[in-house]
């Protein structure tokens, strides 16, 4: 998720450089998720203007069942967390 914010805000945590911009990072809030493995806690990260819409984890969703074996495909397939980030 914060390889997805990093794409909303156009530049890395800690690394804003000169880029100028209203929005920025603005901490993390909890989300406490149910999957087929039980229940655990996420951390959210937000930003200021409100404007970030995860597509991993969508906003409300708090069921993710099924999503343990998309991301084992994933991997399987040779896809590394830098491959989706990029």
């Amino acid at each position: 998720m914060e390889a997805e914010l990093d794409a909303t805000l156009g530049y890395e945590k800690n690394h804003k450089g000169n880029l100028q911009t209203d929005n920025k990072r603005n901490g993390h809030s909890t989300k406490n998720l149910k999957s087929q493995y039980g229940e655990f806690q996420i951390d959210i990260s937000r930003e200021r203007n409100g404007e970030f819409e995860p597509k991993f984890i969508p906003k409300y969703q708090r069921n993710i069942s099924g999503i343990e074996e998309k991301v084992i495909s994933l991997y399987a397939r040779g896809m590394s967390t830098r491959d989706i980030h990029d």
